[in-house]
């Protein structure tokens, strides 16, 4: 039996300098880009609500997720929050060198750095109240592909910890399911009988298989226990067998989504910088590639051209393998974060099968007695780091316009309700605990649209838009949680009957003088748009 020195010099030996530089810069390219938002009080609209939040959300079909954010407690704390959040990637980062198979430090940091940049990362920080839980989602998912991959019986661990990360977030499942692709394919590359490479396959189907059996089957039994039935949010009651759409409706829309998303979001390339620099990746693959084809004769082996014709035949449906499980989800940016594995994969697949960064190192540090490299692997070499440092920047500039938008938005929101406030509190007949019928969000007529960011921000989900009020429910937590004034907002039906009534037709919307009166002892508060 090992001695506890023994299992910590082992843990050191596993922990090797291609999964330290990863995890090293992962955290310090993490807190570079946002550092901003994790020391600043910026809520979305969302997290107006969630200040404390038991993240109880198992109707959502997340019945881990209240232990996961759990760890750094039920209170929005950027700092705490975002400082797990990026650990957890740092790891998420070491595990995806050690399945990717990268053997030099540069790759793995490229690799650290494009995962923690990612724009979907951004949108999440947006939603920080539950950021911690969903990357500790992102670090389970990524886990069950690695012990799938090392361990043979690793599939049964990994099963549970898919289990886990889908009882948290059910979002991830694409990052596993585009990590195990990843790995079949390499292992056809590989050497080995078609037994042993058939028996790899079937693990990965193993343990996903395993792991959604086993999330569905919590689901129910907590369910059962509670008393509660999914909720229709994001389509999660398709679980049930109550899709609008099924199966077949949902396959072509995901090739559809696939190309639109990637070809016209702003997200995976958002710049002609990082257009090129994606071009410059996928023209160093292209030659490593057929390199790498060349010498092991792969041209003249049938599972060559099975293998291109089924990845382009499946790779859209593995990267939105989500709207498959509920076909009615509005799929937003923080369920995307899959997409950064291209860059990711590019990056991998370049240092496995092309030498190039020790290359490139052999190149920068050449002595009189060293051989000189091939003109052509250099400037691939160089051609990847540029082109991954470049796609690194990009995102995190991208990620700072976001943090930039959303701070202007709670600045407008805070002056806006100041002022809304004062008005409330000036009119005559106001007392504490008076019933308010507040209707509409911020007139676009009265208060032009203010974000500059040009488009950047239009597919970052909780960065873009002008003001962070979107529903009465929004005003009365803002006023309350920064305002300190806790007003008595009604819903339901009388809101309907207070929008049809004719004194609030004839009112004006605020600022106007007539956007605020009282009629039969209830507040009506006008602030949509008024058609001229």
């Amino acid at each position: 039996m090992k001695s506890f020195n023994d299992k910590i010099i082992e843990l050191k030996r596993n922990i090797t300098s291609q999964k330290r530089s990863a995890f090293l810069a992962t955290v310090i390219i993490g807190l570079l880009v946002h550092m901003v938002v994790m020391v600043s009080d910026w809520p979305n609209h969302d997290g107006l609500a969630s200040m404390y939040f038991d993240q109880n959300m198992i109707t959502s079909g997340r019945w881990f997720l209240t232990v996961a954010c759990g760890i750094s407690s039920y209170f929005t704390i950027p700092w705490i929050i975002g400082i797990l959040g990026i650990l957890y990637l740092g790891v998420t980062a070491m595990l995806i060198v050690d399945i990717t198979e990268i053997r030099s430090n540069v790759a793995s940091a490229l690799v650290g750095g494009l995962l923690v940049s990612f724009p979907a990362l951004a949108s999440t920080f947006a939603y920080v109240f539950t950021l911690d839980g969903y990357m500790l989602a992102l670090l389970m998912a990524v886990a069950a592909v690695a012990c799938t991959k090392k361990y043979r019986f690793g599939w049964i661990v990994g099963a549970v910890l898919l289990a886990l990360s889908l009882g948290t977030y059910q979002a991830y499942l694409p990052f596993a399911v585009m990590l195990c692709l990843y790995m079949v394919i390499l292992r056809e590359t590989g050497k080995g009988s078609i037994k042993a490479k058939l028996l790899d396959c079937l693990h990965y189907l193993y343990m996903g298989i395993a792991g959604a059996v086993l999330y569905y089957a919590v689901l129910k039994i907590l369910m059962a226990v509670e008393g509660k039935v999914l909720d229709t949010y994001q389509g999660i009651n398709s679980l049930e067998g109550s899709s609008s759409g099924g199966v077949l409706h949902a396959i072509p829309e995901m090739y559809k989504d696939f190309f639109s998303f990637t070809l016209k979001s702003k997200i995976l390339t958002t710049n002609v910088f990082s257009i090129v620099a994606l071009g410059v990746l996928a023209l160093v693959v292209l030659y490593v590639f057929v390199k790498a084809a060349v010498q092991n004769k792969w041209f003249s082996k049938p599972w060559l051209y099975i293998t291109v014709i089924g990845i382009a035949a499946v790779l859209p449906m593995a990267v939105n393998i989500v709207m498959i499980v509920s076909p009615d989800v509005n799929y937003h940016l923080i369920m995307r974060y899959q997409w950064v594995l291209f860059p990711i994969f590019m990056v991998a697949f370049a240092d496995k099968y092309g030498d190039l960064l020790v290359v490139c190192g052999a190149a920068a540090s050449k002595t009189g007695t060293q051989k000189k490299s091939s003109s052509i692997p250099a400037l691939a070499s160089w051609g990847l780091v540029a082109g991954a440092v470049i796609m690194i920047l990009c995102y995190g500039v991208a990620d700072n316009i976001g943090y930039s938008n959303l701070s202007k938005k709670y600045e407008r929101t805070y002056s806006y309700c100041v002022r809304l406030l004062d008005r409330i509190e000036q009119t005559d007949g106001y007392y504490h605990g008076i019933p308010i019928a507040m209707i509409g969000v911020v007139s676009d007529n009265e208060y032009p649209k203010a974000d500059l960011t040009d488009g950047v921000t239009d597919n970052m989900i909780g960065l873009s838009g002008d003001y962070l009020l979107y529903k009465g429910a929004d005003y009365q937590s803002f006023i309350k949680n920064y305002l300190g004034a806790d007003l008595n907002f009604l819903s339901g039906d009388i809101i309907v009957e207070v929008y049809n009534s004719d004194e609030y037709q004839m009112m004006g919307s605020f600022p106007a003088a007539d956007s605020i009166k009282i009629v039969d002892g209830i507040m009506y508060i006008k602030t949509e748009n008024v058609e001229e």
